[in-house]
């Protein structure tokens, strides 16, 4: 899943797509380079990001995704959004997931969307918003405590009418999770994986990285990210979430050969 940030404040410093020429070219590489997936987002979720409303995302969002629709009826697109109304809208133009980092938590309306549709959901774990999610990473136990939330969150997507099949899980790195709790979650992906949910693992260019690797530019935690991208291999994750798909497809086509 290759990344397109329409975003001012983006954290991996690739949020610069504000024309519909720069995401076309963006997707274009993407596509080229090996993704599956292009994810469009136009709210950050990044730690400290403010919440600037459906009106501002579909005013960021519309006219990109028009164009990459267009230039790429076959791909397969995801919008990254938590509003009903940007799920609504994104998919009649075009969208065919929805990836919310909520799980339905700010907007459950938006379940209801994805129910109708029946488009694929990416259910991630998280807590609080961008403002309150670096207060909110005390647990028990931070994989049971994510894979137990998962459950909780897809039986609620489940009572909202939207099918098991159409559900992707996404522990969310970096949402809520210190460092160490990032690196525990990678090292227990097998609870994770063990559910009949395919799993998405959206880890490239995050701070956990960046403190590990003393990297503090996001956009040169290339290798870190990759290295991460070999770990989801082993652990037979279904897909990846990145900003650098060039080297990310190299990195998993060669740890396919170790260890599938």
């Amino acid at each position: 899943m290759g990344v397109i940030n329409i975003t001012p404040d983006s954290f991996s410093k690739d949020g610069l797509y504000k024309s519909e020429i720069s995401a076309l070219e963006k997707a274009a590489n993407h596509l080229n380079d090996g993704a599956e997936v292009i994810d469009i987002g136009a709210q950050s979720t990044r730690p400290g990001s403010h919440i600037v409303g459906d009106e501002e995302e579909l005013l960021r969002l519309t006219s990109s995704l028009c164009a990459i629709r267009n230039a790429h009826p076959e791909a397969l697109i995801s919008v990254d959004t938590f509003h009903s109304k940007v799920a609504k809208k994104a998919i009649e133009l075009g969208a065919n997931w929805i990836n919310d980092v909520t799980a339905g938590l700010y907007d459950p309306e938006i379940m209801n969307i994805v129910a109708e549709r029946k488009c694929p959901y990416v259910l991630t774990h998280s807590r609080g918003n961008g403002i309150t999610m670096d207060n909110l990473t005390t647990y028990q136990d931070v994989v049971k405590d994510v894979y137990y939330g998962l459950i909780k969150r897809t039986d609620n997507a489940i009572q909202h009418g939207i099918s098991p099949n159409q559900i992707i899980w996404d522990p969310g790195l970096g949402f809520a999770k210190t460092t160490q709790q990032n690196i525990q979650i990678l090292n227990n992906l097998d609870l994770i994986c063990s559910e009949s949910f395919p799993v998405l693992v959206g880890a490239s260019r995050k701070r956990f990285i960046g403190e590990i690797t003393n990297v503090s530019e996001p956009d040169k935690r290339v290798i870190g990210s990759a290295v991460v991208a070999c770990k989801c291999v082993q652990a037979k994750v279904n897909m990846v979430r990145v900003h650098d798909v060039k080297e990310t497809s190299q990195a998993i086509k060669m740890a396919k050969n170790i260890w599938l």
